[in-house]
């Protein structure tokens, strides 16, 4: 069945690591069939090959998820693989570079959030002067990412009301947040300025967006559209039948 994303308003892509047994190459044809605009999680290693499909990289790569910003030990590092991300990021007129808080290790939430924010405060104006814009990712830390600090909504929108930057937003995913939190549409619908990128799973298990999962994606995209959001709208499932199929579907139930 043949579909195409560009007949409706999101921006849909789909995040590379799902699709490990298919070259690059590939995928980057079979996104452009379906009418999607990019793929997301590359680094510039990857750049040259999605360019030549007439794709972007929607989310670029950065630091490791659990050493990240909560906590000061790994600041350089951050600080210095953002800066690689962002620099590689604006040469090609692309915007989202993704982030993370990191593991906790001990850090309550206060002091984290604050040195969070002493980290972006240095990175931000780079980000700011490049057109680029910083997506700190919500992740579940009851199944996947234990101790994972930004695992709940609220945290993250107070993040980024105290950062206070149009050049830092989260990065709803939507099978965390579920697992987390639930209530899923309306925390869209109140903090969707807060949201700069949004990431698609089923669950459980973060499968295909199919009828043995408990999420309702034709009602999650509206919402998400209603709002007017111009981000991307990226699939982040891991097949357990026919992938390139369940990603057919997965944009079918997303065009709204």
């Amino acid at each position: 069945m043949h579909v195409d994303a560009k007949q409706g308003r999101l921006n849909q892509s789909v995040c590379q690591w799902c699709y490990d047994d298919l070259p690059l190459e590939t995928l980057a044809a079979e996104v452009v069939q379906r009418g999607m605009v990019g793929i997301d999680l590359l680094g510039p290693e990857d750049f040259a090959t999605i360019k030549q499909h007439g794709l972007v990289c929607t989310m670029v790569t950065s630091h490791p998820l659990e050493e990240g910003l909560c906590d000061p030990q790994y600041h350089d590092m951050c600080l210095e693989k953002l800066t690689t991300a962002i620099e590689a990021t604006a040469a090609e007129g692309w915007r989202n570079v993704i982030c993370f808080t990191g593991n906790a290790r001990g850090i309550d939430r206060e002091t984290g959030m604050r040195n969070c924010i002493t980290a972006l405060e240095k990175i931000l104006p780079l980000a700011d002067s490049k057109n680029v814009t910083l997506i700190m990712e919500l992740l579940n830390s009851r199944v996947d990412h234990p101790d994972y600090m930004c695992d709940r909504s609220e945290w993250g929108v107070e993040l980024v009301r105290r950062v206070g930057s149009a050049n830092f937003r989260l990065l709803f995913d939507i099978y965390h947040m579920q697992i987390m939190e639930g209530d899923l549409i309306r925390t869209i619908q109140q903090h969707h300025e807060a949201f700069g990128h949004y990431h698609t799973a089923g669950n459980p298990g973060r499968h295909e967006l199919d009828q043995k999962q408990e999420l309702y994606y034709p009602a999650i995209a509206q919402a998400v559209a209603d709002t007017g959001f111009d981000g991307y709208f990226a699939h982040e499932f891991v097949a357990k039948g026919d992938p390139l199929a369940a990603l057919s579907d997965a944009v079918r139930q997303c065009i709204v």
